[in-house]
């Protein structure tokens, strides 16, 4: 004998869609209950929760009238929803494809001018030489700094007080 296999949670919600598109009728969750374990093989335990997905999904409605709460869900909805999505990515698609357009214009614009010329590779070599020299000079002028006059100042104490400078001229 095989175990029956229960159902997931997103079989449980394309279930619980299908009630409310076959039907197309408003319904309390008592009502839903019911029906989607007769139906569609849902859990009368797990309506609630899988309606309140659904609900926060915004793919049904749910209205408080007097004591009573009802949740709809027609298919026009999710036609309309659809169609809102598509339009929205397609207008970022175009609006991407003009940032590339846009971009692949300027990586031309700036390879003007740019060419690999035997000027510019000698230059290019000149200007590595010309930097490499730089951080030489740099670690020559940081391994001279404590010789550096400006520096000896700022380490120097500042001028004696008078009391300082009688204290040391007893010793």
């Amino acid at each position: 004998m095989s175990k029956k296999k229960g159902l997931s949670f997103e079989e449980k919600r394309a279930r619980m869609m299908e009630i409310f598109f076959e039907t197309k009728d408003v319904f309390q969750l008592k009502d839903l209950e019911k029906i989607a374990p007769k139906e569609k093989g849902i859990t009368s335990m797990s309506v609630k929760e899988i309606l309140q997905s659904l609900v926060d999904d915004g793919m049904v409605d749910t209205d408080r009238i007097g004591t009573s709460n009802y949740f709809w869900a027609f298919p026009s909805k999710a036609l309309h929803a659809r169609k809102r999505k598509l339009e929205e990515l397609e207008s970022q698609f175009a609006e991407s494809s003009q940032k590339k357009e846009a971009l692949e214009k300027s990586i031309e614009k700036s390879k003007i001018g740019r060419e690999d010329t035997a000027d510019r590779a000698a230059l290019l070599k000149e200007l590595a030489a010309l930097r490499q020299r730089k951080e030489q000079l740099k670690t020559e002028i940081d391994k001279y700094r404590e010789c550096d006059p400006d520096v000896v100042e700022e380490m120097r104490p500042s001028k004696f007080s008078n009391s300082d400078v009688s204290s040391q001229r007893r010793f």
